[in-house]
Parts: structure tokens; C-alpha cells; sequence
């Protein structure tokens, strides 16, 4: 399938905006997926052309964060093999819960967390993290990846925001590296999901490819971005990305 003049440059500087956005506070899936079908990608090809180019581009981010000493390992390594099970159970349980259900929790959770975020003090220390002892931190650590796995398998959107929420209330991880550490089982879960799209012949390549570039600038620039800024532009662009999720729940539920 082959895209018009118009459809890439529509496509692509989203792509880039979605990058950055992800990159930074997570979310950039609600930029992606809907630019990809507004240029008029069937459902199940949006959906796994957006996993290849958000794959390549949070790889690109994964590593930055890490050249900067950014993620911490103990965290995210026990994160991404709970978030496996809970995205299991997460799928199962849509089985037998309504959607419709979830969407009105998360209308009443997202902007509670939203108000979380605005009124918390910045974490003065940025390793009082590793004030808790190793069990505690295993403990903690793999129910969150459970929680926000059981999530992302249920519902999906927003998935790295709420695993930074939870890294900085929880665990006290200062905002650079919770948002590093969340690139590990974001990266995981996107590499999961995209294998399971190419062995199912749904993912465009030739849209898809050219996309990831643009998602790797806009990854490259968020990422240093954050890094050098810290909190004070990684908190602003979370309280857009939860806004936007926000309102994106809400018409779901209106209409």
C-alpha cells in the first residue's frame, strides 16, 4: 500500500510530535495510532505499522536514557517480566468485564492523577529509590509492572505515563529516571506486540519504515530533552498526555 504527497505530510510530523511526546512522558500512541488511521489505514494495519515505527523509536530513546544512566535495571527488568503475566491476565479479563466499565474508572482516575502530578514536590533525592531494600524494590517493582501489564492488556492507552506515576509516587524515583525505566517495558511490550503483528502479515513496511525515521528524531530530541531539562518539561508534557487521554475516554464513553 502506497500513500499520497498529502498523506505523508500529514503523517510524518505526527510521528515525530508522537516520538517526542513518548519519548518524554509516554502516550505517544495517542498521536500515532490516530494519525495513521486518518490517512486510511485499516484498524488491524494502523495498529501494527504504529508498533513498528514506536518499536524503533523507543529503542532509539531506551538507549539514550541509558547512555545517560537513566533507567534503573532492578526496576524495570522485574517491571517487564510482571507486566508479560498481568497483559495475559489484563487480555483475559476483558473476557469478562465491559469496556465501557474501565472507561468510566479511568474518566474519574486520570484526572485525579493529573492533580497528583501538579501538586506533588519534586523527589529532592534522585537515589532514594535505593533507601528500599532489594526485596522491597523486586516486590514493588513486579506488582507494578503486574498492575500496568493487566492495564495495558485490557485497555492500552497511556501505559508509560501511568508507569511513571507509579515509579515516582511509589518507589520515589525522580521523573528522569522513571520516565527511562518505563522505556524498558514499553520497549518490551512494543517488540511482543510487533512480532505477533509480523508473523500475522498486518504490518506496512513501506509506510511504516519511512514513519520510524521520524520517530527516532522526535525520540532523539525528547529524550535529550528531558535529560537535560528533568522535571520541569517531562511534568507539563504528563499532564498534556493525561488530558488528552482524558478527553479521549470521555468522548469514547459520550458517543
Amino acid at each position: 500500500m502506497n500513500i499520497d504527497l498529502i498523506d505523508k505530510l500529514t503523517l510524518f510530523p505526527l510521528i515525530f510530535l508522537a516520538g517526542f511526546v513518548d519519548s518524554i512522558a509516554g502516550g505517544g500512541g495517542l498521536i500515532s495510532l490516530p494519525a495513521y488511521l486518518f490517512i486510511g489505514l485499516p484498524s488491524h494495519n494502523a495498529l501494527a505499522t504504529n508498533k513498528l515505527s514506536s518499536s524503533i523509536g523507543t529503542t532509539i530513546s531506551t538507549l539514550r536514557f541509558a547512555k545517560g544512566k537513566a533507567i534503573i535495571f532492578e526496576v524495570g527488568i522485574f517491571s517487564v517480566i510482571f507486566s508479560f503475566i498481568g497483559s495475559f491476565l489484563g487480555a483475559k479479563l476483558a473476557l469478562f468485564l465491559s469496556d465501557d466499565i474501565l472507561k468510566i474508572i479511568l474518566a474519574i482516575l486520570i484526572p485525579l492523577a493529573a492533580i497528583f502530578i501538579m501538586i506533588r514536590k519534586p523527589v529532592k533525592n534522585e537515589n532514594k529509590e535505593y533507601d528500599l531494600s532489594h526485596i522491597k524494590t523486586i516486590i514493588l517493582s513486579s506488582l507494578i509492572g503486574l498492575i500496568i501489564g493487566m492495564y495495558d492488556g485490557f485497555f492500552g492507552p497511556g501505559t508509560g505515563t501511568f508507569l511513571i506515576i507509579l515509579y515516582v509516587s511509589i518507589l520515589s524515583i525522580d521523573h528522569v529516571k522513571a520516565s527511562g525505566t518505563a522505556k524498558i517495558v514499553n520497549l518490551a511490550s512494543n517488540i511482543s506486540a510487533l512480532l505477533t503483528f509480523i508473523i500475522g502479515g498486518k504490518v506496512i513496511f513501506s509506510i511504516g519504515l519511512p514513519a520510524a525515521l521520524f520517530g527516532i528524531a522526535g525520540n532523539w530530541i525528547g529524550s535529550g530533552l528531558a535529560l537535560k531539562n528533568g522535571e520541569k518539561i517531562i511534568k507539563p508534557i504528563m499532564i498534556i498526555v493525561l488530558s488528552l487521554l482524558f478527553l479521549k475516554i470521555l468522548s469514547d464513553i459520550i458517543f
